[in-house]
C-alpha cells in the first residue's frame, strides 16, 4: 500500500466534469518548496492522460521518497508535464508569493497542447490563459493537482541533493532548506549562503539585520499559511 495514509485519495472526479464541459485539457498545478529558508521554489503543471493514469498518485507529502520517485518517472512518461523554477533571486526580489505565481505560470507554457483549464493547488490563481480554478488542499483531491506535487517536489529535491553536494556541512539532501535544529545548527557554525532565502525574516536575524524575537512569528506562517496549501 503507497503512502502513510489511509484517509480518502484523490480522484479524477473534478478533471472528467472539467473535460465533459469544455473538451479539456485540463491540467493540476501545485508547487513544492514555499516555506523553506534556502533553495528555490519549484512549481510543476500536468496534464494525465484519462487513459493511462499512474495507479498510486497522491498527494506528494504522504508518500515515502522511493513512491515518489517511481510515480514521477511514470507520470513523465504518460503526461504531458511542465517545470517551472523561481530561484532565490527572483524569491528576495518579488516575495515568495508572487515568485511562486511566477513559476506556476512557467509551467504552464512548457505545455503542449496548452490547457483549457487549469485546476491550482491553494487559493491564490496565477494569471493564466486560461479558465483557472483553485482548489484548497488540491493536492488531497484531485489526481492531477497530485500528480504536480509530486513532479515539484521530486524536481526540487533533487535540486537540493546537488546542493547538499555542494554545500555538505549544511545538510541541504536531508531538510531540504527548511527550519530543522540541524540547519539553523548549520547556519550558525558556518553562516549564510547564496542559496539562502534573504528575504525571510529568520535568514535577517542570522544575518543580524533584525532581532532573532523578530522572526519567531515567521516560522510557523511559513508553512500554515493556506494561500498556496501546505508544501
Amino acid at each position: 500500500m503507497r503512502g502513510k495514509d489511509s484517509g480518502p485519495r484523490a480522484t479524477f472526479e473534478v478533471e472528467a466534469v472539467s473535460i465533459r464541459l469544455t473538451g479539456g485539457p485540463v491540467a493540476g498545478i501545485d508547487e513544492a518548496g514555499r516555506g523553506p529558508l534556502a533553495g528555490p521554489v519549484v512549481a510543476a503543471a500536468v496534464i494525465l492522460d484519462p487513459d493511462r493514469i499512474p495507479e498510486g498518485i497522491a498527494d506528494s507529502k504522504v508518500l515515502e521518497p522511493e513512491e515518489r520517485e517511481e510515480l514521477y518517472a511514470q507520470i513523465i512518461e504518460t503526461a504531458k508535464v511542465g517545470v517551472g523554477v523561481a530561484s532565490v533571486t527572483r524569491i528576495d526580489r518579488y516575495n515568495i508569493l508572487n515568485a511562486t505565481l511566477w513559476a506556476m505560470q512557467q509551467a504552464v507554457k512548457q505545455l503542449d497542447p496548452r490547457p483549457r483549464v487549469a485546476l491550482v493547488d491553494g487559493n491564490r490563481p496565477p494569471k493564466l490563459a486560461c479558465e483557472t480554478q483553485c482548489i484548497v488542499d488540491g493536492d488531497a483531491k484531485c489526481l492531477s493537482i497530485a500528480a504536480a506535487s509530486i513532479i515539484a517536489k521530486v524536481t526540487r529535491d533533487r535540486m537540493m541533493i546537488e546542493l547538499g553536494r555542494m554545500f555538505p556541512q549544511y545538510g541541504f539532501e536531508r531538510h531540504k532548506g527548511y527550519s530543522t535544529p540541524e540547519h539553523f545548527e548549520a547556519i550558525r557554525k558556518y553562516g549564510v549562503t547564496r542559496h539562502h532565502r534573504r528575504s525571510f525574516r529568520p535568514i535577517q536575524a542570522a544575518l543580524g539585520l533584525i532581532p532573532a524575537e523578530d522572526a519567531q512569528g515567521d516560522l510557523l506562517s511559513l508553512v500554515a499559511d493556506p494561500v498556496l496549501g501546505q508544501s
